[in-house]
């Protein structure tokens, strides 16, 4: 009886350990699936998208990105940017057939409140860090394509006269209350959330930062008959921002085929990097260096 009671036992203990790592390898899975920012909740006191413009203005490019960077991991952002959207699109190459899914926030990062916000430009070395922090990437030309034709919303952008201005807190600020204004004409059709395209360039991944790392690539800004206004471009410094740049991130881990795998890992693969990228050959540098000595 003893032998038969302690093997039931070791049974016992066994289909529990199985299950106990069954449910482990379950949430590790979901952990990977998560697509609502990692960030703690807006506080009750942070400040609204005005009330930064003001405290941001006075500031120094170096000083304004660390308050920016503070002010997005203490929480301060729109509640409806921290659940991402997600890009499913069919590839065929090669006679292959891929199934892709990478997940997008729903407009560009934005400080302070949903009744409140202001969509802040910044350097590629200060979304990077952000990129980082919260297991994010930036996009790449293919992919802003991608998020434009599954945009909901797709907008008009609002170009602002050139001007040595253009990359100041103020005129950040004019190009906000325009687009603002222009979001709020069919915010009931689509509420805040929805995704939208045309507001914005993107800050983008691409194979010309290895040969360009103190350089910011840009691109996009569709008109909406399709035509982007902005070509690939590398031709600013890493430290240039201005009215018209947005970043808007994706989820550092994609779904190739149902299967995880990190959107960095697929840019750096020679048979997959044309499912995110439509640059000639995998990208050997799917990031940004984060070099704070690059600021004036």
């Amino acid at each position: 009886m003893k032998t038969i009671l302690s093997v039931l036992l070791l049974i016992a203990i066994s289909w529990c350990c199985q299950n106990n790592n069954g449910a482990n390898e379950t949430d590790q899975e979901d952990a990977l699936l998560e697509t609502i920012l990692d960030l703690p909740e807006r506080s009750v006191t942070a400040y609204s998208g005005s009330d930064l413009i003001q405290i941001l203005t006075p500031l120094s490019l170096r000083e304004r990105e660390e308050r920016v960077y503070n002010e997005i991991m203490s929480g301060n952002i729109p509640t409806f940017l921290r659940e991402l959207r997600s890009i499913d699109v069919v590839v065929e190459s090669d006679g292959l057939v891929w199934n892709l899914s990478y997940y997008v926030t729903p407009d560009y990062m934005a400080v302070g409140s949903d009744e409140d916000y202001f969509l802040i430009p910044m350097t590629p070395i200060l979304a990077q860090e952000i990129a980082d922090s919260l297991g994010l990437s930036l996009i790449t030309r293919k992919m802003v394509d991608a998020v434009w034709l599954h945009a909901e919303l797709q907008v008009e952008p609002i170009p602002i006269d050139p001007s040595s201005d253009m990359v100041t807190i103020p005129v950040f600020a004019d190009h906000n209350e325009l687009v603002w204004t222009q979001r709020m004409e069919t915010i009931d059709q689509f509420p805040l959330g929805t995704l939208v395209a045309g507001n914005k360039k993107d800050v983008v991944l691409s194979n010309q930062i290895v040969d360009n790392e103190n350089k910011v690539v840009i691109y996009g800004w569709h008109r909406t008959n399709g035509q982007p206004i902005q070509p690939l471009y590398s031709g600013h410094i890493n430290w240039y921002a201005d009215y018209s740049h947005g970043i808007r991130f994706a989820h550092a881990q994609c779904r190739v085929n149902g299967e995880e795998r990190s959107v960095s890992d697929v840019l750096k693969d020679p048979g997959l990097y044309h499912l995110l990228s439509d640059e000639d050959g995998p990208m050997i540098m799917p990031r940004y260096p984060v070099d704070k000595s690059s600021y004036p």
